[in-house]
């Protein structure tokens, strides 16, 4: 299950950003805490959601971002089909061009796992 490492990224991401946005004479006084992280995940990246949560979830006990809300936002995705010319919904990596039924598809979009917003407290 490569969902626990993405989960230990995604904590190494947070605290790193963490660190930067506040001073470190605050962060002696009273370490910041995160109360939510967004994360984009495209329907492409072969990443399970639902693990996801789960292992973020246990990846976060005793840190900054413990008790934190993970929000998944979900990306198509699309793909580039050469016939076509044009820019076709993709649901799973494999399937056919929905317009013409050619294999000849550029990924283009959907395959991405990013932070897209952390909120601090």
């Amino acid at each position: 299950m490569h969902e626990m490492a993405l989960a230990e990224g995604v904590l190494g991401i947070v605290e790193t950003t963490a660190r930067r946005d506040v001073p470190p004479r605050e962060w002696s006084r009273t370490p910041p805490r995160v109360t939510m992280v967004r994360l984009a995940i495209g329907a492409l990246s072969h990443v399970d959601p639902h693990a996801l949560a789960f292992c973020f979830e246990a990846v976060v006990k005793g840190s900054i971002a413990e008790g934190a809300t993970l929000d998944i936002v979900s990306v198509p995705g699309e793909a580039w089909c050469m016939p076509c010319g044009e820019r076709v919904a993709l649901a799973r990596r494999g399937d056919p061009c929905p317009r013409c039924g050619s294999h000849q598809l550029q990924v283009v979009a959907g395959d991405e796992m990013r932070v897209k917003e952390i909120a601090l407290a």
